[in-house]
């Protein structure tokens, strides 16, 4: 037998069942191997006869029956349930999706309730697979709401795309600790989130401007000056939200990599972007600040003009106004920019990034 993650071989020494050895397992016996060796395997690791291996990939194109009232969005993360093995896993397109009366291929941005679709996917980590023609096992899967938990898709692998064995890490010699020992201090990511004009960009640049002082190497992502370059091609419903949001969440892991302490202000109004981004990025390495200014003082300032245009209509997607804002659940530090003065909010956020620092190294 084969462990398809480890690629390591045994032969089975024995089959155990609850009334003792057996000879053969049938389909829907509860069984225990024992091996002629110890080897490597897992929780939701997939075995198979050793001349007879497995595939596995990370990118793959399916069949999507979408079963949520929430619409399914390109970007967005889900757990993903393949036969044995759990992952995360995006949605990267939608190539079409099938009117069920007349079987015709329509264009789509997104997956509503009842859709039929093919997309592809990718995920977090390689797994097992097949198609699903060849087999119903390894070749079905649910996608599961983060935030919920609840199902929203039920999906069939037609095949694994062929930049998924194109694509290999590249080992570097420089690595991020060697970067970091040379900038004197870790690499990190402080994510500030809130509304627009809640003092976000305020926060960033006044905190970039201590931190330069104590000769740190830093640099701030703001959304305005991203979306006239990175993301101009991207607008501002809740699908271009998401990819805004996925695609600074990488850079900004590439920047902290690189040893830089990054900030990033963006209004980012949704938990599940949020929560993609602190596990890309890494729980030790990222600070949530929620700029928590209420909606009424973002609008009496409405420095840039966009409260006014939401509520004449001009802007249907303003976040609070038109399209939802989550605020976090739990954060790493709230800071209220009408009640709290600046400097003090500083020092909040110094000592916040200090007992950070203070944990990674417990």
């Amino acid at each position: 037998m084969r462990v398809t993650r480890s690629g390591q071989t045994a032969t089975v020494a024995e089959i155990v069942s609850m009334d003792g050895p057996m000879p053969e397992a049938r389909c829907g016996d509860a069984i225990t191997l024992r091996l002629s060796k110890e080897i490597d395997a897992s929780r939701g690791d997939v075995i198979s006869l050793s001349q007879s291996p497995l595939e596995t990939t990370d990118q793959f194109e399916a069949t999507l029956v979408w079963m949520n009232e929430e619409p399914g969005l390109i970007g967005r993360s889900y757990d993903i349930k393949l036969a044995t093995q759990w992952a995360s896993a995006s949605i990267t397109g939608i190539k079409h999706r099938v009117d069920i009366n007349t079987l015709n291929h329509e264009a789509s941005k997104q997956l509503s309730l009842n859709d039929i679709s093919l997309c592809t996917l990718a995920i977090s980590k390689p797994m097992v697979f097949d198609s699903y023609q060849h087999s119903k096992t390894l070749g079905s899967f649910i996608l599961v709401d983060r935030i919920s938990n609840a199902t929203v898709a039920a999906g069939m692998i037609t095949h694994s795309l062929r930049r998924a064995q194109n694509v290999h890490a590249q080992a570097l010699s420089i690595t991020r600790a060697d970067r970091e020992k040379l900038n004197g201090h870790k690499g990190k990511v402080i994510w500030f989130t809130g509304l627009s004009g809640s003092g976000k960009s305020t926060l960033a640049n006044a905190l970039e401007v201590e931190l330069h002082a104590r000769g740190h190497r830093t640099y701030i992502l703001d959304g305005d000056n991203v979306r006239q370059g990175l993301n101009k091609d991207l607008g501002f419903t809740d699908a271009d939200r998401v990819e805004n949001i996925r695609r600074i969440a990488e850079v900004a892991k590439l920047m902290m990599d690189a040893g830089l302490i990054v900030m990033t202000a963006f209004i980012s109004p949704f938990r599940r972007e949020r929560q993609m981004a602190r596990e890309l990025i890494g729980e030790e390495n990222f600070i949530e600040v929620y700029v928590s200014t209420p909606l009424e003082v973002c609008e009496q300032r409405d420095v840039k003009g966009l409260y006014k245009k939401a509520r004449s209509g001009q802007l249907p997607n303003l976040s609070g106004i038109g399209s939802p804002y989550e605020p976090p659940e739990q954060t790493s530090l709230a800071i209220n920019i009408t009640d709290a003065d600046l400097e003090i909010s500083i020092q909040k956020l110094l000592i916040i990034m200090t007992e950070n620092e203070n944990s990674k190294r417990t």
